[in-house]
């Protein structure tokens, strides 16, 4: 349940539609990254939409798009104003136009950590316990502006194989899900022989460990963790930023940040749904937090 939110700034809705700096708004927009299907991302994203909205005052919406890059180019267009990102889409939009974001938090773990991992996962059934068993099998990835889903495991993957990550090089094919949920549910019906996906990677592997997909996964009854094993664990990524957009005013971009700053406190239920599991709250983070994510995406391009 939504808690009243007691700070002084959010205590009285913003005048008219939010106005500063000379111009107005008419509505606030937050884009979802895929992952999981759109209803179930439009539940976990409701109680901050309704809370933004009362702050402000103005309509605020929750945008769904089919895949990360419908996220991406609506913070670009200016058809969204925020979003809880992974760091590579983070990457896309910043290589794409710098002065289109800012990340401003970032989720906080249990422990008072930060960051999660890219996890490689198998049936257990399936004979796969490591990479090397994937040799000429089929190994499934969320999407291409996914951190955790392809970014890294594209980056840390072919070291260890010693060939790339096309079809047929070393794996017999290399196939895109379309999310994470996806992913999960593929490998746990077989039609993948492994994937890859993202967690915090503490508390119970029979939990989904503590937040991420396979958390989710459980939670909502897609996969028994008893049924699959990790194959393989990236180093640790910086964690997902939030991200607003710089052409908003000053005190919406304020408001907003307070309101999420605090969730951990104000609504620790509405903190855990948007964070995919549990989480102590958010703290402040930088751009300088994702440069090595960047300089990823860039060597990608390349």
């Amino acid at each position: 349940m939504k808690k009243t939110i007691t700070l002084a700034l959010l205590t009285t809705t913003l005048a008219g539609a939010a106005m500063a700096d000379g111009h107005v708004i008419d509505e606030f927009r937050i884009g979802i990254l895929g992952g999981e299907n759109a209803q179930d991302r439009m539940n976990s994203n409701e109680c901050l939409r309704s809370t933004i909205e009362d702050a402000l005052g103005v309509p605020t919406r929750l945008f769904a798009p089919a895949d990360y890059n419908g996220v991406i180019q609506g913070l670009l267009g200016g058809t969204i104003d925020l979003s809880l990102m992974g760091p590579s889409s983070y990457a896309a939009v910043y290589v794409a136009d710098e002065t289109a974001v800012t990340p401003i938090l970032v989720k906080v773990n249990v422990d008072g950590s930060t960051g999660y991992y890219s996890v490689g996962f198998a049936r257990i059934d399936s004979g796969v316990t490591s990479l090397e068993d994937l040799q000429g099998k089929v190994f499934g990835f969320g999407d291409p502006n996914s951190t955790s889903g392809y970014l890294i495991p594209s980056v840390e993957i072919p070291d260890l194989i010693g060939a790339s990550m096309d079809s047929g090089d070393y794996f017999g094919e290399v196939k895109f899900t379309g999310g994470h949920e996806q992913t999960i549910v593929a490998v746990s019906n077989g039609d993948v022989d492994a994937g890859v996906t993202w967690t915090d990677g503490q508390g119970n592997w029979e939990d989904g460990y503590t937040f991420g997909a396979l958390r989710k996964a459980v939670d909502a009854g897609l996969v028994d963790m008893n049924d699959i094993q990790e194959i393989w664990r990236s180093k640790l990524i910086p964690g997902e930023p939030v991200v607003l957009r710089n052409a908003l005013p000053d005190d919406v971009r304020a408001t907003v940040t307070e309101i999420i700053d605090t969730l951990g406190e104000t609504d620790p239920e509405c903190a855990a749904a948007l964070a995919g599991g549990e989480v102590s709250g958010f703290d402040p983070i930088t751009h300088n937090a994702y440069t090595s994510i960047v300089a990823a995406r860039l060597a990608q391009s390349n």
